[in-house]
């Protein structure tokens, strides 16, 4: 996609990427897509240098409450609500509207390029493993 934005893409135009904040927590069983996640930043930084003047960004979100969660948490998915609830500095859950907030901001702030943006409510400012 990156090699098509660069020929067809024009000047003042904006590549967004989207990850996570998988990686910075180790959890059994996801070696793979940490490795991944991981691997957004340094892709967003280059990106952002090859493509001048079309702007990269990553955006990063942790636990947005969405449909996938509920399907993925299942059982569980109350008690993660009530516990980010009750850790996170904003005292709230996460939602898609948060994300498209920032995707938008991010799409036309023209000047913003190859850095990584979280939307997770100040998860990562909290010590220890996800519960």
């Amino acid at each position: 996609m990156a090699r098509v934005l660069l020929a067809k893409g024009r000047p003042g135009g904006t590549l967004l990427l989207v990850g996570g904040t998988g990686a910075r927590r180790p959890a059994r069983g996801l070696a793979v897509p940490a490795a991944l996640t991981a691997a957004l930043p340094a892709l967003t930084a280059n990106l952002a240098l090859e493509l001048a003047p079309i702007r990269v960004n990553l955006l990063a979100p942790g636990f947005v409450d969405t449909p996938l969660s509920a399907r993925l948490l299942g059982d569980d998915l109350d008690r993660r609500r009530e516990q980010l609830r009750a850790t996170v500095p904003i005292g709230r859950v996460v939602g898609p509207a948060d994300v498209a907030a920032l995707a938008l901001h991010l799409m036309t702030n023209t000047a913003l390029t190859g850095a990584v943006y979280d939307v997770d409510g100040g998860q990562q400012l909290l010590s220890g493993p996800p519960a």
